[in-house]
């Protein structure tokens, strides 16, 4: 199989989180840089991706998308880096709570920003359920253990880390100890920091 990496993404988009990714595993990538509004929706990409939106990615012939999908796909692929579950208990974890900030956390979120009125009867049919036990217990389960899966660093940490920081920046999340504790353990690496660096690099150019 041709192995070659394309990253499509947008500086000012959830590629962020898959560029921190992808500079953990410290591997070989093209980046593609798609343009709200012209080559997002180009038909081109639209061929690849009928949503138009970014992250993606394109490893050899296999394309994948949404940035939970891509973060766990390239930890399984690149195995060797050690930034997939080992254990059964750390996949426990690592699934559990990589798919909740992208199921219940983004729900309650989205609700929380629509300024939606969520009465008791909603909430037995939402996923979220109630949005502030949901926000309580991801505060929980950054705090029981030093990373979401276990004693480790792992995928899940890039993307349960980069919707807290990114929430808690906007103020759709509160600052609480747990989270503040926790991003304080993970935001410091150094994948993390050049992630950020090339990113805000490809924004300053296309101003």
């Amino acid at each position: 199989m041709n192995d070659k990496l394309v990253f499509y993404t947008n500086p000012m988009s959830r590629g962020r989180i898959v560029r921190w990714m992808l500079e953990e595993l410290a591997i070989p990538y093209e980046t593609e840089v798609l343009q709200y509004g012209s080559s997002i929706k180009s038909s081109e990409y639209l061929a690849l991706n009928p949503m138009g939106k970014v992250p993606a990615i394109k490893h050899g012939d296999v394309f994948v998308t949404e940035t939970a999908a891509i973060c766990a796909y390239l930890a399984d692929v690149f195995a060797n880096k050690k930034l997939a579950p080992q254990t059964l208990d750390e996949k426990a974890r690592y699934y559990r709570w990589m798919f909740f900030v992208a199921g219940p956390l983004e729900q309650a979120i989205g609700l929380k920003l629509v300024g939606a009125e969520i009465t008791s009867e909603h909430q037995k049919s939402l996923g979220c359920g109630n949005p502030i036990d949901t926000f309580k217990t991801l505060a929980k389960a950054v705090s029981d253990t030093p990373y979401v899966a276990g004693d480790r660093f792992t995928a899940a940490d890039v993307i349960v880390a980069s919707y807290i920081g990114f929430y808690t920046r906007f103020k759709l999340l509160d600052e609480v100890p747990e989270f503040t504790s926790y991003l304080e353990r993970v935001y410091n690496r150094p994948a993390r920091i050049k992630a950020n660096q090339l990113d805000d690099s490809l924004l300053q150019n296309s101003n």
